[in-house]
């Protein structure tokens, strides 16, 4: 019972941190790792993208689209296979990234003791 008590308090120090990410910035916490992601890699199918961020192809679609609507990333077809859609991130996209990483959130007390760990 102890780790699914410190599993609801991680997953409740997440929300904490996407509610900031939400009124800082108007991302959510999949967006911003859409963009991340996509800053990263230069580009990616959705596929790929429902990968990296662990979504269902449902889930995919809404953060894609979502992050297109606000003009964060845009399409691109594919240079072998004409077919084959790949998303890249527009100048935008890459300015708010750039805020986003220059302004970098407060991270609740919990996830700050976690990624210490983790990078110790």
């Amino acid at each position: 019972m102890k780790t699914l008590c410190r599993i609801r308090d991680i997953y409740r120090s997440i929300v904490e941190l996407e509610g900031a990410l939400q009124r800082r910035y108007g991302l959510g916490l999949n967006e911003g790792m859409l963009l991340c992601s996509l800053s990263r890699l230069g580009s990616c199918t959705s596929g790929e993208v429902a990968a990296l961020l662990g979504l269902s192809c449902s889930n995919t679609s809404k953060v894609i689209a979502s992050a297109e609507k606000k003009g964060l990333i845009q399409r691109a077809l594919g240079d072998h296979d004409r077919r084959q859609m790949y998303f890249v991130l527009t100048e935008k996209g890459q300015a708010q990234l750039s805020l986003v990483r220059e302004h970098d959130l407060e991270l609740p007390e919990l996830l700050k003791t976690i990624l210490s760990a983790i990078n110790d």
